[in-house]
């Protein structure tokens, strides 16, 4: 007996039951059956219908409606993207309704730009926002990196940090926050930013091994970062030749000084502060009497540098040659001491030059390389010492 085709299945055409006008098998016997197998007159398998496409309208003026490009375009773009969208069932509605809104909104903000500073800072910070640009810049104190063009001027919206032993363009010594509130100008942020020269000498404390291609740099809020919430200021080392770059960490402080070397750093930094006070003229002879009012000021510093320096414990090789420059500080006290009495400009200039030789001379050189710290003083080109062609000689700077 031939078996039943499954339930609910339908005999195909020219299946196995005959033709009209075909001979029929006798009573009892099966119909002649084709010889198919069931898997291919009952079995056949149909492909699921495939989901309608994304409309490539819609994805465009969304794109638009983002980038805030060509709002105009953005809204012609959503709107046949809906059109389509209905005649041809395809996916993409919601895209195409969101560039729309964007695309609406990008219009409106240029329009006002184009009528009021306020609104035209308004657009600038929403472009901004979708572009990418306007973030803020953020770097630690203690690390180096290099800018994207090589350079430390202009505008950087980021940096690549890379490890100082290597060569790297900037060296990060300080970083502190501007006020809450709003913007208060460019220029009065560079005016805060200048903090960073005073920052620098609690950084590399050691002066005289500062390399004399190397300047201070730093970045600033931009009036778009500000508005999200962007108050850093990074105060950076950079080389002033871009191409020469550093290498190498600049970093002297309390993290990589031992204690004889920070003790005999932060004795020395007495007398680097009391020459922050020094008269703003060129020569001596342009204000006599402020620089003797000022000179007390270096006596006094100099008093406390080499008590400083004889209240440390000392190591054993250092010990001597530092009892002997703490002796020379003192012969440069009473050089100074002259000075504030001198009765003129020229008086006044040799004083400062023979106290010059004792606290940079020979002594302070033989007790920094018993500490292993650097020996090359710093030299600064200043001009005017006195009147005539007196000499103001090089000084600690920071």
């Amino acid at each position: 007996m031939a078996t039943p085709p499954p339930p609910g299945a339908q005999p195909p055409q020219g299946g196995p039951f005959p033709p009209s006008g075909q001979p029929q098998s006798a009573p009892g016997q099966p119909y002649p059956v084709a010889p198919q197998p069931w898997g291919q007159a009952w079995g056949r398998a149909y492909p699921a219908p495939l989901p309608p496409q994304v409309n490539g309208l819609a994805i465009a003026a969304l794109v638009l409606g983002v980038m805030c490009l060509l709002p105009g375009a953005g809204l012609v773009l959503g709107v046949l993207a809906l059109v389509q969208i209905k005649r041809k069932g395809e996916r993409g509605k919601g895209m195409a309704v969101a560039g729309i809104a964007l695309s609406a909104t990008g219009a409106l903000l240029m329009t006002l730009a184009l009528t009021t500073g306020g609104a035209r800072d308004a657009w600038d910070g929403f472009r901004d926002a979708a572009s990418g640009a306007g973030t803020t810049f953020s770097v630690k104190k203690g690390e180096c990196f290099d800018a994207p063009n090589g350079s430390l001027e202009g505008y950087t919206y980021d940096v690549d940090v890379v490890p100082c032993e290597g060569r790297h363009d900037a060296e990060v010594f300080a970083e502190f926050r501007l006020r809450d509130g709003e913007y208060p100008g460019d220029d009065e942020v560079e005016d805060a930013a200048d903090r960073c020269y005073d920052l620098s000498a609690s950084y590399v404390m050691d002066t005289w091994a500062m390399p004399a291609d190397v300047d201070v740099y730093y970045y600033t809020p931009t009036r778009q970062s500000w508005r999200y919430g962007d108050r850093q200021v990074a105060c950076v080392f950079g080389n002033e030749d871009a191409e020469a770059g550093l290498t190498g960490s600049l970093r002297q402080d309390g993290t990589t000084l031992d204690a004889d070397q920070f003790a005999f750093l932060q004795a020395d930094a007495l007398l680097n502060e009391a020459f922050e006070g020094l008269p703003d003229t060129d020569y001596v002879s342009d204000d006599l009497p402020a620089h003797k009012a000022w000179a007390p000021e270096v006596v006094d510093a100099l008093e406390q540098q080499a008590a400083a320096l004889r209240a440390h414990d000392w190591e054993p090789g250092a010990e001597k040659a530092v009892t002997a420059y703490a002796k020379a500080l003192d012969r440069a006290r009473e050089e100074w001491q002259g000075a504030a009495d001198a009765s003129d400009a020229d008086e006044f200039s040799d004083h400062w030059d023979r106290a010059h030789r004792l606290t940079d001379g020979p002594k302070a050189v033989t007790a920094r390389e018993a500490l292993g710290l650097a020996t090359t003083p710093e030299i600064s080109d200043e001009e005017g010492a006195g009147g005539g062609d007196a000499e103001r000689e090089p000084r600690a700077q920071v």
